[in-house]
């Protein structure tokens, strides 16, 4: 009788090592799949972890489970122009050293979609990998307390990428690590920690995006040339929860977001130099305890046609000067106290901000610590009563929008 070929007497061993409650090992279907070939698991069970290292399709239905053994990574896609789809990945490891995640993409290429990733510490990890589209995936991170989870999704060292259309929840953060040039767009996120922080990641677009519920919303550190457009950010309360911010990121566009509910609705810098003025267009900053808040010693960013509406405090600087230097225009002002006689939509007066009390911890930081105090507010409400002595322009809109 003739000896099985080797694949089938290691996919026997596997079989018969296995404790009795294992799915069927994943690996020896994989490894039997010729190059560019398609492997459609049946609606089971699959034990992991598993390594696809050459181009091949792998595709569940969203009926087949992959479910790892509690250590190290579920899935790796070691290879170029592969394609998961419709997977059910479960059970990483827990070690933060080791990035252990439900799926890691180590090329280029490759399409991971429709997957639903669960009870993984990081839940997608692209490392090294350009031009993978990560879409339409479900992502849920283990039941730990915030500091301890991992990233939702995480690139490093990453270009290119297209990542569209993920359901994010129970996740610590979206990082984005010396990944220039991708693409963030239409993703869900709830119950994170620093929502999307990007970090010595240039030329990012990031549009279209839905964040709730997190300690800040889209963050940039030493990313400079980042586009922001219609986003949504509500909720950002906690740890200076400001809904966009930027330090040293100049030369961007934040344009049509909508920011709710926040600590902050927008912070930054001011620019170094005048390639690294910020456009801020046609956004709505509402219902935050401080629509803007600017810091650093002079401005020079665009603040142009934006509603800042209800927040407890419209805009708030660090030192005087910091956001007079703005272009200021355009911008509609729920607190406006000026007419529109002729009607034309803008204000008869510019609208303008000043700093009275405020100056105080401005001048002497040390004080900023009894701001909100009863006592400081006191003394706020009789400086504007009667200022003794002329108060600090922080800005000036000529012309406001009345509607």
């Amino acid at each position: 009788m003739p000896r099985p070929p080797e694949r089938i007497l290691a996919f026997i061993g596997v079989m018969l090592a296995l404790p009795a409650w294992a799915g069927q090992p994943l690996q020896p279907l994989i490894d039997a799949t010729p190059t560019g070939g398609v492997l459609r698991l049946a609606p089971s069970e699959y034990s992991g972890p598993a390594v696809i290292a050459r181009p091949m399709r792998l595709e569940g239905a969203g009926r087949a489970i992959v479910r790892g053994n509690g250590q190290g990574t579920v899935l790796v896609v070691r290879t170029r122009s592969a394609s998961v789809r419709g997977l059910s990945i479960r059970g990483s490891g827990e070690s933060h050293d080791r990035i252990d995640a439900g799926i890691q993409v180590e090329g280029d290429d490759n399409r991971i979609e429709d997957n639903v990733v669960a009870d993984a510490l990081f839940g997608i990890h692209v490392k090294q990998g350009n031009r993978n589209r990560i879409a339409g995936n479900r992502i849920t991170g283990k039941d730990l307390p915030l500091g301890m989870r991992g990233d939702g999704l995480r690139l490093w060292n990453s270009r290119h990428n297209l990542i569209e259309g993920n359901d994010i929840r129970r996740v610590r953060d979206l990082t984005f690590a010396n990944s220039p040039d991708n693409h963030i767009r239409g993703n869900t996120l709830r119950d994170g920690r620093y929502g999307m922080q990007f970090i010595f990641s240039p030329r990012a677009l990031i549009e279209a995006n839905d964040l709730a519920g997190t300690a800040t919303g889209i963050v940039a550190l030493y990313s400079p040339g980042l586009t922001v457009r219609d986003n949504r950010v509500a909720h950002a309360l906690d740890g200076g929860g400001a809904g966009i911010m930027f330090k040293e990121s100049g030369d961007a566009m934040v344009e049509g977001n909508e920011v709710l509910h926040c600590a902050a609705g927008l912070t930054a810098n001011a620019p170094p130099n005048d390639i690294a003025v910020i456009t801020v267009r046609g956004n709505r900053f509402s219902h935050n305890i401080i629509g803007m808040y600017f810091y650093g010693e002079k401005g020079g960013h665009r603040i142009v046609g934006n509603r800042l509406e209800h927040n407890l405090t419209q805009v708030m600087v660090s030192a005087a000067g910091a956001a007079s230097a703005n272009v200021w225009q355009d911008n509609y002002w729920s607190d406006y106290e000026g007419f529109d006689r002729d009607g034309d939509g803008r204000g008869d007066t510019p609208h303008e901000l000043n700093a009275y009390a405020d100056r105080i911890w401005m001048e002497t930081p040390m004080t900023a610590f009894f701001r909100n105090s009863p006592a400081f507010e006191f003394l706020d409400f009789l400086e504007r009563l009667a200022p003794f002595a002329a108060p600090t322009l922080i800005l000036r809109d000529p012309q406001p929008r009345t509607r």
